[in-house]
């Protein structure tokens, strides 16, 4: 009989080829979402394959409801549009998201007043109160809904329920992946795969160059049944209480940001980006199964405390746990180019950025891996350092890469070259003229509209709060 930690050998199987296409990608996260609709969009023929049973990745599944780091600093300017940009107007149509408009951005105290506990500030400043910024709030079920239209719309063949397995490699290029299901194992082909794993799956069963990372990993849950304006009334009115408080809560909680509960576009619901946990790796079971247990002692831990203590939570209940893990870095590509903290912090121009983040660009090159061609990487997991990727891996600018690789793919495949070769200006062009800003202009954008046109709805329409 075999022991833990000895190796069992497997006869070699046949795999069905399940589906073929211009460009597979893997993983249908806010980047491997983004991808898909912007390869299609530019005549691909695309699959896109997803484990779970919904799009949206961290941003629907995670619950990390507030789209954030897409709105630059220094020229006060929103960073970030494109295909996230659309996701915000479907989700405004259906009054299921909340963001601060153009006058409201800054200093303002009744603009802080009132958009702080929506996540919509610059958090990265050291001045307190945050100034308001653009950024969204959104409904998890909203992003699910939205996302499935909009794949369809674009034509995009969608699987669900397939969990990736293997990438296919032959001379040097990748030619496609192995899943898992429900049906067996099933071989999808390729002529260029998009890595959105968010955790490098497909690049490193390729053998492309990698190094390990680790971060704080969360268990995202939701409260129903708050008073959200007696709470903030309790912060406001009598701050020295709420910050005694407030410190004891976040023991409780074993680890959160300053704001541990933030409000949702639906009422009396707020989500709650925490319990975080430390020293975890998110690429092994044992610790994955830990943080699911560990963190809703905590959730549950904190209910309790906050029903006789806390003003607004007396009646609240747990809705739900994110069915996704909070995991914020595992594996990162060693790509063509490795985006550094000191890229970030100097704001480095490149000849070939084809994507923005909140005051950073990236090129080409970071979803480009070394060795493996026709293999695009778009996501948290791109070309980056350790620490640069703590500050550079929020969703809209995962969404931006993802965009700028599904265009790239299609460019290369209409080109006839592989991905490694494809013309970045006429990336840089599409991007453009499809609404996105791949920060290869200093200043605004001249090609893309201003948020009242981008949206396409009206302000009234919009109100949620």
């Amino acid at each position: 009989m075999s022991n833990i930690g000895d190796m069992i050998r497997q006869p070699a199987c046949d795999v069905p080829v399940a589906a073929k296409a211009d460009v597979v990608v893997v993983g249908g996260g806010p980047a491997g979402f983004s991808a898909a609709l912007a390869a299609a969009r530019n005549g691909a023929d695309v699959v896109l394959l997803e484990r779970y049973t919904h799009l949206g990745g961290l941003a629907s599944g995670g619950m990390v409801l507030v789209l954030d780091d897409m709105w630059d600093n220094h020229q006060n300017e929103i960073s970030v549009r494109g295909v996230c940009m659309t996701m915000i107007e479907r989700m405004a149509a259906m009054k299921l998201v909340a963001y601060p408009r153009e006058n409201e951005w800054g200093k303002d105290a009744a603009s802080v007043r009132r958009w702080s506990r929506w996540g919509t500030f610059d958090f990265h400043t050291q001045e307190t109160p945050h100034p308001i910024c653009f950024a969204a709030a959104f409904d998890p079920d909203a992003w699910k809904r939205v996302s499935l239209d909009m794949v369809q719309e674009a034509g995009v063949k969608l699987r669900l329920h397939s969990w990736f397995s293997q990438t296919l490699v032959e001379d040097g290029k990748a030619t496609g992946v192995i899943c898992d299901s429900k049906s067996g194992r099933q071989a999808i082909l390729g002529d260029i795969i998009i890595d959105a794993t968010g955790d490098l799956d497909v690049a490193a069963s390729a053998g492309a160059q990698h190094i390990g990372g680790n971060y704080i990993m969360t268990t995202v849950f939701r409260l129903g049944g708050v008073d959200t304006e007696a709470a903030e009334r309790y912060e406001r009115e009598e701050p020295e209480s709420f910050a005694a408080l407030d410190r004891q809560i976040k023991k409780v909680l074993g680890g959160s940001w300053g704001y541990w509960w933030l409000k949702t576009p639906l009422p009396g619901v707020v989500w709650c980006n925490c319990p975080h946990m430390a020293g975890l790796d998110g690429l092994k079971v044992e610790d994955l199964t830990r943080a699911e247990i560990q963190g809703r002692k905590h959730i549950h831990a904190l209910v309790d405390f906050v029903r006789t203590r806390m003003p607004g939570f007396e009646t609240c209940y747990v809705i739900d746990v994110a069915p996704q893990t909070g995991v914020r870095q595992t594996r990162l590509l060693e790509g063509e180019y490795v985006m550094t903290k000191e890229d970030l912090a100097q704001r480095t121009r490149f000849d070939d950025s084809i994507a923005r983040g909140r005051d950073y660009y990236m090129p080409y090159r970071v979803l480009l891996p070394q060795q493996i061609d026709n293999l695009l990487v778009a996501g948290r997991h791109y070309s980056v350092t350790s620490q640069a990727q703590k500050i550079s891996r929020e969703i809209p600018p995962c969404m931006a890469m993802g965009e700028a690789a599904g265009v790239a793919a299609a460019v290369a495949l209409n080109a006839g070259v592989t991905a490694r070769k494809a013309d970045v200006a006429t990336v840089q062009r599409l991007l453009r003229a499809q609404g996105a800003d791949p920060g290869d202009r200093v200043g605004r954008n001249p090609d893309v509209p201003e948020l009242a046109r981008a949206l396409a709805v009206s302000p009234d329409t919009l109100e949620t709060v």
